[in-house]
């Protein structure tokens, strides 16, 4: 499938002397867009292959995973179950857009207490959901297992070899680790962490053998789905700008984090860096509204 690489024309790059290009994958599809196209691909056949006409699945309140499952299962003609971190969104989930959605696409839901939603990998929790669902297909939260790092290994292509540095943000970390494996040795990968803590190292690990990687855990803004005024402010100049919507969780974050090391002289002159657009811009309506709650400036794409 092809996505297209769009070079970023900004004031800073050219004084640095620094090409950056964004990879398109936000385009992909008009509704599984970015990185959860890829990692529903080879899941979504192997429910198939497995003869499952149920798909299960974890997320929070604005979860891209959560929206995309939901649109692929109603595609597949697949059930889908979305099991929601938070039993207070149980009483108003429909003013969430992204949940929404969700359900408008056949989707129904379990919320759970985040201390419930912790035990999401164990036997015993994924069995008493057996028990009320009967079986399904369990796709990881945030779509990530080997399946999922498969399908982001063909993000990249032959011709971007002419890059010396990959950029992408994190998750769950599967996206990241399906570029590792791709990368070639001579590139540098350098993933963006969307939320606070040491843990993704470890995960990612667990996908890759090839070291020529590391995280940036400095452009996290607080944590997973925070922002802040100069974040929301980067997010519309650079659509102004350049005509390209980013969202404030993954792709915004990551290309601030970018262009402020080019600032401060972290890449030589005449590197070529390619970052990958994850999509996720669903999400935005959901933290335009938390942002009007708080009398804050909203996302104007």
């Amino acid at each position: 499938m092809l996505v297209s690489n769009q070079k970023i024309s900004h004031p800073l790059l050219e004084k640095k002397k620094v090409e950056l290009h964004l990879k398109r994958e936000d385009l992909i599809h008009p509704e599984i867009s970015g990185n959860k196209f890829r990692k529903l691909k080879y899941n979504l056949l192997r429910a198939k292959e497995l003869k499952y006409d149920t798909l299960l699945t974890f997320g929070g309140a604005y979860s891209n995973h959560i929206a995309a499952t939901a649109y692929a299962g109603k595609v597949n003609k697949m059930q889908t179950i979305g099991v929601i971190r938070g039993e207070e969104i149980a009483e108003r989930w429909s003013d969430n857009p992204t949940l929404s959605a969700a359900h408008q696409q056949g989707m129904k839901f379990k919320f759970v207490s985040r201390t419930d939603y912790r035990k999401k990998e164990s036997t015993a929790f994924i069995n008493k959901l057996k028990m009320e669902f009967g079986e399904f297909y369990v796709v990881p939260e945030g779509g990530t297992n080997n399946l999922a790092v498969r399908g982001c290994e063909e993000i990249l292509t032959p011709k971007d070899a002419e890059f010396d540095i990959i950029c992408c943000s994190v998750g769950t970390g599967g996206t990241l680790a399906g570029i590792i494996n791709s990368a070639a040795p001579s590139q540098q990968v350098i993933g963006f962490p969307a939320l606070k803590g040491h843990f993704l190292k470890k995960d990612i690990c667990k996908f890759v053998e090839n070291g020529n990687w590391k995280l940036c855990e400095d452009y996290h803004f607080g944590g997973y789905a925070r922002v802040d005024e100069s974040l929301i402010s980067f997010i519309n100049e650079m659509y102004q700008n350049t005509g390209i919507p980013l969202d404030p969780v993954y792709t915004g974050k990551m290309i601030f984090g970018v262009l402020d090391l080019v600032a401060g002289d972290f890449f030589d002159p005449g590197i070529k860096i390619l970052a990958i657009h994850t999509g996720g811009l669903q999400g935005i309506a959901g933290i335009n509204l938390y942002l009007k709650s708080k009398n804050l400036p909203i996302i104007d794409i």
